[in-house]
């Protein structure tokens, strides 16, 4: 799909990776670009400085997803490509997380795509033609030591697009996942307090935000399934699937060794 012409809504869109996407739609020449955010003042500032319509949203709720794109479809049209980036990181740790963090890191990492679909899925499949794009993480492939809401959320959003693009993609809609690895960004800062969390993110080297953007239109135009910022992780996932028990004795022996550095 090519980016001229299209009329594409981000979520997540004041900062870091969605900021850089909104940006970089904007230079590809997209008709209209919505930057959508629970934070209005940073989205209304990336609007006046690119052209883009910056609307406040709630990612945590069907009927703030539902608005959002009721709202863009009203100012620019039909939506071509939508990109489900609103993400949270949720707390470290494991299953003795609480609760709210647990159930609002699903709502916000799995279940805004499944509402953005839900909204969205009968008037592309109509049009013969449409674009959902979810932002995952690496941790969605491979996993995220530090925090385990994180990863099983991740690895639910990879499944639901890998669902959507199975059912969808004979209709004329396209299903992208973006994976990335470390990028920096504020949620990188917090996952790196963690030093097991720190060293399987640094292992991959840290992006920036505009290098993932360059990697999602690249991927757009091929309309490729993943998108991997971080090559790498191709690797480490063949790796994985190749023999999962060398693979877990080597993410334990990763986290041994950086919990044992001294703080």
């Amino acid at each position: 799909m090519e980016l001229a012409g299209r009329h594409v809504v981000v979520t997540g869109g004041a900062g870091g990776i969605g900021r850089a996407l909104v940006r970089r739609f904007i230079a590809e020449g997209a008709r209209a670009v919505v930057a959508a955010d629970r934070e209005l003042e940073p989205a209304q500032a990336l609007a006046e400085e690119t052209g883009a319509l910056a609307i406040q949203f709630d990612a945590g709720s069907e009927a703030g997803v539902r608005a959002l794109i009721d709202a863009a479809g009203e100012t620019g049209g039909a939506i071509d490509i939508f990109v489900s980036n609103a993400g949270v990181p949720g707390a470290m740790g494991g299953p003795e997380a609480p609760e709210e963090s647990w159930e609002e890191a699903w709502r916000v990492n799995v279940m805004a795509h499944v509402w953005a679909a839900r909204a969205l899925l009968p008037q592309m499949r109509a049009r013969g033609e449409g674009y959902l794009i979810n932002t995952a993480s690496a941790a969605g492939l491979l996993t995220q030591v530090s925090s385990a809401i994180y990863s099983v959320t991740k690895h639910a959003a990879v499944a639901l697009a890998e669902w959507l693009a199975i059912e969808n993609g004979d209709a004329g809609v396209r299903v992208s996942c973006i994976c990335p690895q470390g990028v920096r960004t504020p949620m990188l800062e917090l996952a790196l307090e963690e030093p097991a969390g720190a060293a399987a993110l640094l292992a991959g080297g840290v992006l920036e935000p505009d290098d993932v953007a360059a990697a999602v239109v690249a991927g757009i135009g091929d309309e490729r399934f993943l998108i991997l910022p971080h090559p790498e992780v191709a690797t480490h996932m063949e790796r994985k699937a190749s023999d999962p028990d060398r693979w877990i004795a080597g993410m334990r022996r990763l986290v041994r060794n950086a919990r044992a550095q001294p703080a």
